[in-house]
């Protein structure tokens, strides 16, 4: 007569398996092969030693079995997945690698005056009758008011001369600006548009960042426009 293992659950035997599958995946090179290994060889040995007035359920190691190779199968396909983003990201860092040197509009309220010229951007969700821009200086105290005519929608550029309200020639740095827009009565909206000249770039693991000098590092996804 054949002495029956201390344990013929196969539930229980089957827990085990993935436990250790599960150990074995975090501490080997090729956590797959050797999971499949590790449930092949345990399988094996369940059937040499099971007893014959008790066998193994099959439904049981049938659904181990596709609980196997669904996990596997996942597995493949992150890896797939993660090659596909590091191939999409590798893309990206090469074209966002020939911005370097161009301006470029981002989302953003700076500007940078030098040499008596700033240049910025907006972004208008429709056509717009009137536009007023108000820039103020480092304190926050407005020192130009720009009023412009219509506009149609879309991406707008416009450019300051450096002059305050009483025309006198004000001190190269940073200012900031607010933009308004109406239609008639009614207001229009639209967003700020900084421009900058793009200076280096960094991937990271989201895609890729620009180092637009005043507002710092930016997605290259919020690009608007490039000069």
């Amino acid at each position: 007569m054949i002495n029956a293992p201390q344990t013929n659950n196969a539930s229980a035997l089957f827990s085990g398996i993935n436990a250790n599958s599960s150990s074995l995946a975090k501490q080997t090179a090729n956590p797959l092969a050797d999971s499949q290994s590790t449930f092949l060889k345990l399988l094996v040995t369940q059937m040499q030693n099971q007893d014959p007035m008790n066998p193994m359920d099959n439904a049981q190691m049938t659904s181990q079995m596709a609980q196997l190779n669904t996990v596997n199968g996942i597995n493949q396909l992150n890896v797939t997945l993660q090659a596909m983003s590091n191939s999409v990201t590798t893309g990206q860092t090469l074209q966002a690698a020939a911005l370097i040197g161009h301006g470029v509009l981002t989302p953003g309220g700076n500007l940078d005056l030098a040499n008596g010229l700033a240049t910025g951007g907006l972004n208008l969700a429709g056509s717009a009758s009137k536009v007023q821009i108000n820039i103020s200086d480092a304190n926050g105290n407005t020192v130009r008011t720009l009023a412009y005519g219509a506009m149609p929608t879309g991406i707008q550029v416009w450019q300051w001369d450096g002059k305050d309200d009483a025309g006198n020639a004000l001190a190269n740095g940073a200012y900031s600006y607010s933009v308004s827009a109406l239609q008639g009565n009614a207001s229009v909206d639209v967003s700020a548009l900084e421009y900058n000249v793009v200076n280096g770039v960094t991937p990271n693991p989201k895609g890729v960042s620009l180092n637009v000098g005043l507002n710092g590092m930016v997605d290259f996804a919020q690009v608007q426009q490039i000069f």
